[in-house]
């Protein structure tokens, strides 16, 4: 009788190991893949001040826009949690979308080569980040079910394991900003 409490216990005991760890596992993955999206956004960090700088020489009507978005620049560089960066570069993104609407006021602008190049690799930047946002909202849809479904969860409320937070955005701004179309005509 002694052996089959003693085995049931280690049992138990392997069973709560195994989750605990896929939860880590798990976590650790979503971490790994926002370290990615963070590579991306770097890169988009790095491209605004130039493309800002070189816009501002023509558009003078709209520099609060692109005041607008160096402040959500550094803003998000700086962010303290996951969802506030995500909601800054979502906004980033918005203001993306209407300098592309604007910056078809400015023949001139539209023939710079430096501006050319930039609004090359800004579209490049955006369609990566939007493939890295597909591969982290995928790991943290991954790890919420184990934090959230019967018996990991027993686990995850023990361990004090939290929901990870989805790189969503807004439904009106549901399509990557087509940065690469800028310019042609």
């Amino acid at each position: 009788m002694m052996n089959i409490v003693v085995g049931i216990v280690l049992l138990g005991l392997a069973l709560t190991i195994s989750m605990y760890n896929k939860l880590i596992r798990k976590r650790n993955q979503v971490s790994s893949v926002e370290a990615s999206v963070d590579v991306q956004l770097k890169r988009r960090y790095d491209l605004l001040p130039n493309l800002v700088a070189t816009a501002k020489e023509y558009m003078s009507h709209e520099r609060s826009l692109l005041e607008r978005i160096v402040t959500l620049r550094e803003s998000a560089k700086s962010a303290h949690s996951t969802s506030e960066k995500f909601q800054l570069n979502n906004e980033i993104s918005g203001l993306l979308r209407n300098l592309q609407v604007r910056l078809e006021n400015y023949p001139d602008l539209k023939a710079n080569q430096n501006l050319l190049q930039i609004q090359t690799t800004l579209s490049d930047v955006e369609e990566q980040i939007s493939a890295a946002r597909r591969t982290y909202n995928s790991a943290v849809e991954e790890y919420n079910n184990a934090v959230e479904m019967f018996p990991s969860n027993l686990i995850a409320n023990l361990f004090n394991f939290q929901k990870g937070t989805f790189f969503d955005i807004p439904q009106n701004e549901a399509e990557v900003p087509n940065v690469g179309n800028l310019f042609k005509q």
